[in-house]
């Protein structure tokens, strides 16, 4: 009967001391699990510089992203405007190169009718009768592609217009007025392609 109830005591110890290993068990498995999430958190926290247990990093990399895309888009627009702004001022002095080719024939063919005189029925009318033909023609050709002589005689003179190669003192004109245009300057539309040669009052 003793030993019955040492066995039965043996049995109820053992099952108690069981137990107690399985609690203490637990009780580290769960310690151990927090202690390798919060080393988790500190490495993350390392490796985002959030500082905190919960992160924002996707929502801010997306945000940087958009910016990104943002300044993407105005770069682009910028460009394909200034783009649009140089082509149209390539298109608008197109005809420049061609211009200033043609300038000194036009200032030949001038120079050739200034030599009539006001007999228009000798030789020499006759002969440059054709050649005021061709000028007329050339002048409306020009006219055509906005390229204008600058008008520049008895007017004051600006550097932006004329070039100044003589000076003479003029009775009764005031300092700084272009007294004759010796060669005829030219825009194309708004832009000087070549500047007038005049003499100017002293």
């Amino acid at each position: 009967m003793n030993e019955e109830k040492d066995v039965k005591k043996q049995a109820e110890e053992k099952r108690q001391d069981d137990k107690q290993e399985k609690t203490h068990d637990v009780k580290k498995e769960n310690k151990h699990g927090k202690s390798h999430e919060k080393r988790q958190s500190k490495n993350h926290e390392a490796k985002c510089g959030c500082g905190e247990g919960k992160c924002d990093c996707n929502e801010e990399k997306i945000k940087k992203l958009e910016e990104a895309l943002l300044r993407k888009d105005a770069d682009m627009v910028n460009y394909r405007k200034r783009k649009e702004e140089e082509v149209a001022r390539m298109l608008k002095y197109s005809n420049e190169d061609i211009a200033k080719d043609l300038l000194p024939i036009v200032d030949n063919f001038e120079r050739a009718i200034s030599m009539d005189d006001d007999d228009l029925t000798d030789e020499l009318s006759k002969f440059l009768e054709g050649f005021k033909m061709i000028y007329c023609h050339l002048t409306d050709v020009l006219n055509r592609f906005e390229i204008k002589a600058i008008d520049g005689n008895k007017k004051p003179f600006d550097p932006n217009y004329h070039q100044a190669v003589l000076t003479e003192k003029v009775e009764g004109m005031e300092p700084g007025m272009v007294i004759e245009v010796l060669q005829k300057g030219y825009l194309l539309k708004d832009r000087v392609i070549r500047t007038a040669m005049v003499k100017v009052s002293e």
